[in-house]
């Protein structure tokens, strides 16, 4: 029985990670205007713009699932192109690496000051 709920658990808290992402998602859709296909335009022509354009967004939301929800909604209303999505996606990986690293590298910090080392 515990199992069975732990399952009904993980799938309902899943549902709501992903219906938030979408709902997320959709509210830039309606909002992007033309000024937000212009900037993403222009962000993620080059590749290394998209790159640091999508290691920009995973940082400031910290979620890379997010960044690459957002990323293939804009793909498939046509803001962005498949090749600009690439390099995107490409950066919220390494985004998502940078923002782990940050975080533990400040624990390590914090927890020096509490080692007794002779």
């Amino acid at each position: 029985m515990k199992i069975v709920l732990m399952v009904l658990q993980f799938a309902g808290s899943l549902s709501f990670l992903l219906y938030g992402m979408k709902m997320m998602s959709d509210g830039i859709q309606k909002s992007a205007g033309k000024s937000l296909h212009r900037v993403l335009g222009f962000m993620t022509n080059n590749r290394v713009m998209a790159v640091i354009t999508g290691m920009f967004i995973t940082c400031v939301i910290q979620s890379s699932s997010a960044t690459t929800v957002m990323i293939v909604s804009f793909v498939n209303s046509g803001i962005l192109t498949l090749n600009q999505a690439i390099g995107t996606i490409f950066g919220a990986n390494i985004g998502t690496t940078f923002t782990a690293n940050v975080g533990i590298f400040r624990c390590a910090g914090f927890g020096k000051q509490y080692r007794n080392d002779n």
